[in-house]
C-alpha cells in the first residue's frame, strides 16, 4: 500500500485518477487535459500502474487506462479505518 500512498502524493497523478473516474481513456485523451508533455504523462501513469491504481487494456490500436477499483477499494479502506474510534491504551 506504501507504493499506493506514493502515487498518490503527487498533484497530476490525483488529477489523472479524478479524470479516470468519470470513465476509460486513452494517454492522448488524458494528456490532452494536462499543459505538460505526452512522455510526461506517460511516466505518471507508469507509476500508477506501478502502484497497481490504474490497468491498462489493449483495444485495437489503442490502450484504455482505468482505475483498478479493488486497489483503491483498499486505500480507501485504509483511510476510513483510520477515523474509527481510538483503541484505549490498558
Amino acid at each position: 500500500m506504501n507504493e499506493s500512498f506514493k502515487a498518490l502524493s503527487d498533484p497530476t497523478r490525483r488529477k489523472i485518477i479524478q479524470l479516470l473516474k468519470e470513465r476509460d481513456l486513452t494517454a492522448g485523451e488524458i494528456a490532452d487535459s494536462f499543459s505538460i508533455s505526452k512522455p510526461s504523462i506517460s511516466h505518471h501513469l507508469n507509476i500508477l500502474k506501478q502502484a497497481r491504481l490504474v490497468q491498462d487494456e489493449r483495444q485495437g490500436q489503442n490502450i484504455l487506462y482505468s482505475l483498478n477499483l479493488t486497489v483503491m477499494q483498499e486505500v480507501m479502506g485504509w483511510f476510513l479505518g483510520m477515523m474509527g474510534p481510538k483503541e484505549n491504551d490498558s
